[in-house]
């Protein structure tokens, strides 16, 4: 009996030797490449499951496509500016990241940078160290009682919010996914950007680079702060326009600044390097033994974890999967799969909206793979290479509204799913479950009961039950030499709609499709592959 060869990782930047070592003992073939170019990495990347980085290695779309056998991209840090997210998506790979190995870290950089700037201790240090002992020249400012406005208040803006309360400093926060709970939680005030600019005294940038949030300290914004503030950036580069922050430090209305990251790095020259006041750091937000080491065993079990159980943690571009919940989701997302699939194949209208129904149990486990499962069999007649991670961004880009909704109703099974399709003309619903087997099953279509198993090749036929249908049907299928391997059917009502489903050994001729069209009573033929 054959056996599945071991994944094969590739590490393209510097990691602990413990994450190589976690990487071997859980079985994956780990190779160690560092310093590779562009063209180096996209000649080899189609040998590898997965690809461990830092910030060097950019994750390109060139790169991506050369990445033919590409499941998980793990970087050892939080950002992943370097990696193309949306060409990763689209074509099925997740990307991970460790949103919280290096917070401490980070936030530590935060507060000792505001507390050197309160206090001019570089300037000061390297004045003392030439000999000119300048004690009246570096008159600092105490942060006790002052206000720091915090931008961005996730993770990292939480724990530098702490310790500011620690230096007993008032906390203002803006962030528009901060609940009014949570801020009370942390000890902050919730207040709009515009309030915060207005009241702060320090202002430290914690919040992820997106379109909305570029240039978010920029020229306008400077000028709504009070004069003498104090702005401090260990985020992103591209949070502040780094040119009119120039210009304010030298104008004197920000009395200072503390930048850790750059709009562009590694940054030998920038603006900010002759601006007066300026402390600067080259990206050492995450740069203790501590941070290096957590973030490289972090994204070592993750990756291992997806690639051996399929468990999905800290991805930024899919729900996540734990390794626990794994095992049992699998069946579930194979038949959300296959209830999409099937409604696709049978939807001819564009499609408008998709609700999808948890119903008993299963409303209880982690029902975004399967939604994005069946999302992704729903639009893959019409998308051949759609995917889980891409399926739901496929949908919104199409105008296509998802609804989830779940209930503890239970019918004639303990769990099932029901998927619906809503076009401009129609609404169809298709369900099914899981049986104790751990082998899906479809259970409903059209509203008719009836039981049967997706397999390869199908045929689906609606017609009006009238008497001979059924005989005339198979002789068909027998004299065209096509063998049903099940035959399944379901009627609304005595002489009313039937639906047929019927597994066949290979697919059906379009001859033989014509001729099962021109059958009395036959509503309806669709061909069906899975």
């Amino acid at each position: 009996m054959a056996t599945t060869p071991a994944p094969r990782v590739l590490i393209s930047d510097d990691l602990s030797p413990a994450a190589i070592a976690i990487f071997k003992s859980r079985g994956v073939d780990t190779d160690v490449k560092v310093g590779l170019s562009k063209d180096e990495l996209e000649k080899i990347i189609g040998d590898y499951d997965g690809l461990a980085i830092r910030s060097a290695t950019k994750v390109t779309e060139k790169v991506l496509t050369a990445a033919s056998r590409l499941k998980v991209v793990g970087r050892a840090g939080i950002g992943v500016d370097n990696v193309d997210i949306k060409s990763a998506t689209g074509r099925g790979v997740i990307v991970m990241n460790t949103p919280f190995g290096n917070s401490i870290t980070t936030a530590e950089h935060a507060i000792t940078l505001m507390l050197s700037l309160a206090r001019q201790i570089p300037a000061a240090d390297v004045s003392t160290r030439a000999g000119k002992w300048e004690k009246n020249r570096f008159l600092g400012v105490e942060v006790f009682n002052k206000t720091l406005g915090v931008i961005g208040c996730g993770n990292i803006g939480a724990i530098v919010a702490d310790r500011a309360l620690g230096l007993k400093m008032k906390v203002v926060a803006y962030d528009p996914f901060l609940t009014p709970e949570r801020a009370v939680e942390i000890g902050v005030e919730k207040v709009e950007l515009d309030n915060l600019l207005n009241r702060a005294d320090f202002i430290t940038l914690h919040t992820p680079l997106t379109e909305k949030t570029k240039n978010i300290i920029s020229a306008e914004a400077i000028a709504k702060c009070r004069p003498g503030v104090r702005i401090i950036n260990c985020a992103r580069g591209g949070l502040v326009d780094e040119a009119a922050l120039a210009e304010a430090l030298k104008s004197g209305h920000v009395g200072g600044a503390a930048i850790d990251v750059f709009e562009v790095e590694p940054a030998k020259e920038n603006v900010l390097f002759t601006a007066p006041n300026v402390i600067c750091t080259p990206h050492l937000g995450a740069s203790t033994g501590e941070a290096q080491e957590n973030v490289a065993l972090q994204v070592a079990e993750q990756m291992s974890d997806y690639l051996l159980k399929g468990a999905i943690t800290n991805a930024v571009n899919f729900p996540s999967i734990s390794a626990e919940e794994a095992p049992r989701l699998t069946p579930w997302v194979k038949l959300a799969e296959q209830l999409g699939w099937f409604a696709g194949q049978l939807t001819e209208r564009p499609i408008r909206a998709i609700r999808i129904e948890y119903v008993g149990d299963v409303g209880t486990l982690n029902v975004k793979p399967m939604t994005a499962a069946a999302i992704a069999g729903v639009l893959r007649p019409s998308r051949a290479d759609i995917n889980m991670v891409a399926a739901l961004v496929t949908a919104k880009d199409q105008g296509i509204v998802v609804e989830e909704m779940k209930s503890s109703h239970k019918g004639a099974f303990e769990s099932y799913v029901r998927f619906t399709v809503k076009t401009d003309e129609y609404e169809r619903s298709i369900a099914g479950t899981v049986f104790a087997d751990g082998r899906p099953r479809i259970v409903q279509v059209r509203d008719i009961n009836m039981d049967f198993e997706v397999t390869p090749n199908m045929l689906f036929v609606r017609n009006t039950d009238k008497p001979g249908f059924i005989g005339r049907f198979g002789s068909l299928l027998g004299e065209a030499g096509v063998n049903i391997a099940t035959f399944n059917l379901g009627r609304e009502k005595a002489g009313g709609d039937a639906i047929c489903v019927v597994s066949v050994d290979e697919p059906v001729p379009d001859k033989v499709l014509a001729a099962v069209t021109a059958l009395p009573h036959v509503v309806r033929v669709r061909r069906l592959k899975f």
